[in-house]
């Protein structure tokens, strides 16, 4: 019904299930879970930088998390779900945060905060019937995103009354645009190579052979093939 299927996406040439997957759900905890996580995460990101901007990162990191889903579970399971691009959602806070650094107060409480964030959800997804590399992909994609699309002028975004007494418009530092080139070269390198390897039929496990890992943790609880 269009979940991510691996050999329907190589094979029977469904490549539209790389974007149709993020919005189905496996139930409606499912649906509910992803849509508060939306709710939290998305006002903040997209108050700031608007809904053109912040929904781009979301689209475009729910296609690179189904991207790297379907390269390593291939033909084993189907995915759906909105995780991926909630974590590109995520991985844009982050590099927002690195980018824009001197603007910030309180810097190392927010970081420590959103990376304590980031690792516990990625933990949770090693657990059976969460599809971790989605959950990667979509962080990668969303991470490399906002170092594209989250830059902000040094002084513009601060409140008036915090602005330094000077004539000079805003300027984005040296810094901020070598991330902003270096990020790009990235997303399109990693784009490419991803999907062509996809749809020639490669097994991104033949060349990381722990990699499953990732995905799940087999425990005295719980199998990883079932």
């Amino acid at each position: 019904m269009g979940a991510l299927d691996w050999n329907k996406i190589v094979h029977q040439n469904q490549g539209w299930r790389l974007i149709s997957c993020i919005w189905l759900h496996a139930g409606l905890i499912h649906l509910v879970v992803n849509m508060l996580s939306l709710l939290f995460i998305g006002i903040r990101l997209e108050q700031q930088f608007g809904f053109v901007r912040i929904g781009a990162i979301y689209l475009l990191s729910g296609f690179g998390g189904s991207v790297l889903s379907a390269l390593f579970l291939r033909n084993n399971y189907i995915s759906v779900g909105a995780s991926g691009a909630l974590f590109g959602l995520l991985g844009s806070m982050l590099s927002e945060l690195l980018m824009n650094w001197t603007i910030y107060s309180n810097k190392a409480a927010a970081i420590i905060t959103l990376l304590f964030i980031i690792a516990l959800n990625l933990a949770i997804g090693i657990l059976p019937h969460a599809d971790n590399f989605a959950h990667i992909g979509g962080f990668a994609t969303g991470f490399l995103l906002g170092f594209v699309l989250l830059a902000r002028p040094q002084f513009g975004w601060m409140e008036h009354h915090e602005l330094p007494q000077t004539n000079q418009p805003p300027k984005y530092k040296a810094y901020q645009y070598i991330l902003w080139v270096v990020a790009l070269v990235l997303l399109l390198v990693g784009f490419v190579i991803s999907l062509v390897m996809l749809f020639k039929g490669k097994n991104g496990n033949d060349g990381c052979h722990w990699c499953h890992y990732l995905n799940c943790v087999p425990t005295s609880k719980w199998k990883c093939n079932t």
